[in-house]
């Protein structure tokens, strides 16, 4: 049985949304590539996302459609960037 110490967290989810998991200790493997990919898609995302919320912020009146949109925007951000926080932090020696 493989432990979870052997496991990577993918920054993706099964078509059930269930957590993925990569059992491999080839980091230069195809998908351990390719998930490094999109785990650095993601943070580029979010830093973008981030930016856009905080010019709509420092507007003196912020369209509340453009709120509602840049929230479910951090929203799906954040969770990407926590599945990615979680996936390191369990590869961490």
């Amino acid at each position: 049985m493989t432990s979870r110490d052997e496991l990577r967290l993918l920054p993706w989810s099964g078509p059930d949304g269930k957590p993925c998991f990569l059992s491999t200790d080839d980091d230069s493997s195809y998908l351990s590539r390719l998930a490094d990919i999109l785990e650095t898609t993601y943070l580029d995302q979010a830093v973008d996302v981030l930016d856009h919320a905080i010019e709509l912020l420092s507007l003196p009146e912020p369209d509340p459609a453009a709120l509602r949109a840049a929230s479910a925007d951090l929203t799906k951000a954040l969770g990407q960037v926590l599945r990615i926080a979680e996936s390191r932090g369990w590869r961490l020696p």
